[in-house]
Formats: structure tokens, C-alpha cells, sequence
């Protein structure tokens, strides 16, 4: 969703992904563009950048998919040494850290005619089990499927306060549906 606009506006953009479905999209996408995609765990970007880099966006709800605040801080100070000074880190997830309650851990995500997905969340600590149900048609038979997967339930300050840590100035905007966007710039 980002690499190709990047590209577009003159960027030389990496793409790092643990989901090979993901870059073999972007791969047919990108046509001629300057997009590197890379099979690897986000925690493992700097091995695939030669030099700084002006800006680093981890945008989606990727950061909550960490598997704990340790690898968060982890994470966070790589990208601040990997930033050239001045350089940008853009981040955007969703804040787990407020539980719903009752009905209103089932959301909505996604329906079409074939296809109703669902997600409950039941909460722990410092994660959010997320449990999605998924509704699909088919040869017009409906099956079910459901799966799970931990999330952090990380704020804005948190990660704001991981950022400063780092040498990262950092400011916080809320958007729609629990979503935070960071922008940090490198001192």
C-alpha cells in the first residue's frame, strides 16, 4: 500500500515482509519501480540496508504483531541507528490497551457476498488475543474457519517514550477506530 507510491515519487524503497503472498503481490505490481523486497522478519531490516536511509515506515498494525515490548525497544533502536540525522520514522497501529467489553469485542472487519470475516478479542496483559472468524461460501456451502494470533496492546505513549529513548523526537495523532500514527524524526 506504501512501497508503491514511495517508489512512484522517486524512492528507492526495501519491503520487508514475513509474508511471501504479500511481496509476491507487490513484486507483479511494482513493474519497473525501485522495489527490493525482502522474505525476513522486520526485526531483521537493517541487514538488508546498505547505508542510512532517510525515512522508515512501519505502517498497517505491524507493530502490535511483535512478539513483546522487548523486541519493540529492540526494533525502535535499530531503526533509530539506521536513520540518517533529520531522517523520519512513520509508524501506524492499532492501541489495544483500552478493553472492550461484552458484545463489543466481536468486529466487523470485512463482508462481501462469499467471504464474512470477523474478530473477537479477548484481552491479557500486555497482549490481545485476536480470534478470527472467518465465514466463507463455498461450491455454496459455508464453512467456518477460525484462527488466533497475540497482538501488544501498545499506546502511543509507550511508544513515544521507546522513540525518545532512542534519540527519536516523536509526535502522536489518534485516527479512526483506535489507530495511532507516530511521526519521529531522528535528532
Amino acid at each position: 500500500m506504501h512501497a508503491i507510491p514511495l517508489a512512484e515519487r522517486g524512492y528507492r524503497v526495501t519491503a520487508v515482509d514475513r509474508s511471501e503472498l504479500l511481496l509476491g503481490s507487490l513484486e507483479v505490481l511494482r513493474g519497473d519501480l525501485a522495489i527490493e523486497t525482502v522474505h525476513a522478519d522486520l526485526l531483521e531490516f537493517r541487514t538488508y540496508l546498505p547505508d542510512p536511509v532517510a525515512a522508515i515506515f512501519c505502517m498497517g498494525d505491524t507493530l502490535t504483531h511483535l512478539p513483546d515490548f522487548a523486541a519493540l525497544e529492540t526494533l525502535i533502536a535499530r531503526v533509530a541507528a539506521a536513520l540518517l540525522p533529520g531522517g523520519t520514522f512513520v509508524a501506524t497501529f492499532r492501541d489495544y490497551t483500552t478493553e472492550l467489553v461484552g458484545d463489543r469485542r466481536f468486529i466487523p472487519v470485512r463482508a462481501d457476498a462469499d467471504r464474512i470475516l470477523t474478530c473477537f478479542l479477548e484481552y491479557q496483559p500486555d497482549t490481545v488475543l485476536v480470534h478470527d472468524i472467518l465465514h466463507e461460501r463455498e461450491l455454496g456451502v459455508w464453512r467456518t474457519r477460525v484462527s488466533h494470533y497475540p497482538k501488544l496492546r501498545l499506546s502511543g505513549a509507550v511508544l513515544a517514550d521507546v522513540c525518545a529513548a532512542n534519540g527519536l523526537a516523536a509526535g502522536l495523532d489518534s485516527g479512526p477506530r483506535g489507530m495511532v500514527s507516530l511521526v519521529a524524526r531522528r535528532r
